[in-house]
């Protein structure tokens, strides 16, 4: 693991120079290896689910009598129908394809193994035996032999549903699919319920497919604006900061104005013109606009107070962001680490998948009510799921945990590097490097707390989910406040594991000791937090607004050829949905960069002054705003005092491992 074999101690003394990312030490080497005994438990559960024949009936399929299709099957006890001989009959056919359980997520059908697929639709018997006799793929239950198919009085139940329609094996999974999705469109109705008939969704399928070249195009488009708007940001970051402020302030004060204008009418309105019915919904609609303009008036006062207040830290928001533009110029692989990280989530989630498929079809063979047989897993093994749904949340949180301690070890080794000529040839690679010698324990353990509120915020929403309309008004009440407070409890714990990671990549702490400093700064510069959080988030959020705006006009622009204006709503829903997930993945990196930053230069101040041996290490244009502050605070007469108090970092300092 390249661990040292004992862990050094962060701690500095106040008479040595402070020095950053000198010591090295290995931190939270306990919750490394509870995290690797962790993977090593999805491993086997993911081992056991193919050992027991799991995989060979997931890739192959089998029939209602628990044969696999495509080879030999022995004989299970009680069960008619099995043991069978199915070499040759290597695809799964469903009698009724159609008949779906949207609650189970499953077809309520009697499957068989057959030779082929229909490959055309079959309207009659007649065509059903015809189809038997030429392609030797038997359609009807092994009971019925073709030559019985239109005589027999069982036919209507032991063959499939009229009309048979046209169907494909799916590739790899050997099952017959029908070829037209409207089979499928209760699952459709279920999640898009403005389809109210197959034909509009037919157009909107179609839509998609018609449009795939456009639609890649524009996702393209999407990503180009993105990395566009990075490069932009730096260059205008003081005048944009300074106009999404102006905006915010003219927008809260015209909304004011507007509803007491409203109001004024309203109150000046004759009422004799008024039938006495309406009278007192009149009255109502006075209240209630007199109400929203008071409400509107006081939430624009404290608006102005906050801005008013947090004028002074506006700048040190431009300062960052314009830093933060130098940092992407100096470690341009910045730009490509949400692919890495969304390309090592896909994997995972691929394996965690397919395991869940594997774990779906395991255990023994059972026969149900109707005297068809399923696979069940009995005793403790059948709660291994609920382990495999924990390894789902930790382990990708762990992957997203990985990628904010890489982005905040690079930006450190670039905050602290004097001479940015002597920065590690790629310092992506580098902090890759140090957080797995020294960091992934840390890691693990920040991402474990992260899961052990989102568990059970998501047990509280599936109860929801199931008692929604049966519990009364209190019951719901108290699930969503529940249900809300782990929410923004699981947000706090996010933001303070970005800022621990920060600090464990600068001394070398761990988890613990690095979450308590970083908590010490956030709160002693809460101020400078909020100026930051609140314009600065504002100005990313508007900035993902601005991509899916232009992509989903430019999107309207090219799909302006197709006059059946339905068929637009799902390529423009996938093409903005995709634009604005890029923009979150490349702004959010972004964000991520200025929290860094931030704490960087907090703690710059904390043990520098810019006297000859303490020299800052920030950038010049943070040192500009380091010494206007100075300015300000002896003109306002109070000698840096409350500058000094303001800008105080970590009280521990690097404290001990």
């Amino acid at each position: 693991m390249g661990c040292c074999s004992s862990a050094s101690s962060a701690a500095q003394s106040s008479k040595r120079e402070w020095k950053p990312l000198e010591d090295r030490s290995c931190t939270d080497l306990p919750w490394l290896l509870l995290f690797i005994l962790f993977c090593i438990g999805m491993g086997f559960i993911c081992g056991f689910s193919v050992a027991t024949g799991a995989a060979a009936r997931l890739v192959s399929g089998y029939d209602s009598y628990g044969n696999i299709c495509g080879q030999k099957n022995a004989k299970l006890e009680a069960i008619p129908n099995s043991g069978m001989d199915h070499t040759h009959r290597k695809y799964v056919f469903f009698l009724d394809p159609c008949n779906l359980d949207l609650i189970n997520r499953k077809i309520k059908s009697v499957a068989l193994c057959v030779t082929a697929c229909p490959r055309q639709e079959l309207k009659t018997l007649s065509e059903v035996q015809k189809f038997a006799e030429m392609n030797g793929s038997a359609l009807c239950s092994y009971n019925l032999k073709p030559s019985e198919y239109t005589t027999s009085s069982k036919a209507s139940v032991l063959c499939p549903k009229l009309p048979v329609p046209a169907s494909a094996p799916i590739p790899f999974f050997h099952r017959c699919a029908p070829v037209n999705i409207s089979c499928y469109a209760k699952f459709a109705e279920a999640l898009i319920t403005f389809v109210s008939d197959n034909s509009v969704l037919h157009r909107l399928i179609s839509g998609v497919m018609t449009s795939k070249e456009t639609i890649l195009g524009l996702c393209l488009l999407s990503l180009v604006l993105s990395m566009i708007l990075m490069v932009i940001i730096r260059y205008i970051s003081r005048v944009l900061v300074w106009i999404v402020t102006i905006l915010v302030i003219l927008g809260s004060l015209g909304g004011t104005g507007v509803l007491w204008w409203l109001y004024a009418k309203q109150r000046k309105s004759p009422k004799e013109t008024v039938i006495p019915e309406q009278l007192q919904i009149a009255e109502d609609n006075l209240r209630a606009l007199l109400i929203y303009a008071i409400s509107a008036t006081v939430f624009t006062v404290i608006l102005f107070l906050i801005m008013l207040v947090m004028r002074k830290r506006v700048a040190l928001t431009i300062a960052l962001f314009h830093v933060a533009g130098k940092v992407f110029i100096h470690l341009p692989l910045l730009v490509f680490q949400p692919f890495w990280t969304f390309f090592a989530l896909v994997l995972f989630w691929v394996y965690w998948i397919m395991t869940l498929l594997f774990l779906g079809t395991t255990g023994s063979a059972v026969q149900n009510d109707q005297g068809f047989v399923e696979f069940r897993v009995s005793g403790p093994l059948q709660y291994v799921w609920w382990y495999h749904v924990v390894g789902l949340i930790w382990i990708s949180e762990f992957i997203l945990a990985c990628q904010q301690m890489t982005v905040a070890g690079a930006v450190v080794t670039y905050y602290f590097t004097r001479d940015k000529r002597n920065l590690p040839f790629t310092p992506i690679l580098a902090s890759v490097n140090r957080l797995i010698r020294y960091h992934l324990g840390t890691v693990a353990k920040g991402s474990f707390i992260i899961t052990l509120v989102k568990i059970p915020r998501m047990i509280l929403m599936y109860m929801h989910s199931q008692l929604k309309g049966k519990e009364n008004a209190c019951a719901r009440c108290v699930l969503k406040s529940c249900i809300c407070c782990l929410w923004c409890l699981e947000k706090c714990l996010n933001y303070l594991n970005q800022n621990a990671y920060t600090a464990t990549a600068i001394n070398s702490t761990n988890f613990c000791t690095s979450a308590k400093d970083a908590f010490v700064i956030l709160v002693e510069n809460a101020l400078r937090v909020a100026a930051i959080n609140t314009v600065g988030d504002f100005m990313l959020f508007l900035g993902k607004v601005l991509i899916v705006c232009s992509t989903g006009l430019a999107g309207i622009m090219l799909l302006n050829y197709q006059q059946d204006y339905t068929v637009w709503v799902l390529p423009l829903i996938i093409v903005c949905l995709f634009a604005f997930l890029v923009a979150h993945c490349f702004l959010s990196i972004y964000e991520m960069v200025v929290d860094v930053l931030f704490l960087c230069f907090a703690i710059d101040t904390k043990y520098n002054d810019g006297s000859p041996g303490r020299e800052f290490y920030m950038d010049k244009v943070l040192m500009e705003f380091v010494e206007n502050s100075r300015k300000a605070m002896k003109e306002a007469g109070k000698g840096g005092v409350a500058d000094a108090r303001e800008l105080k970092p970590m009280a521990s300092g690097a404290s001990s491992a």
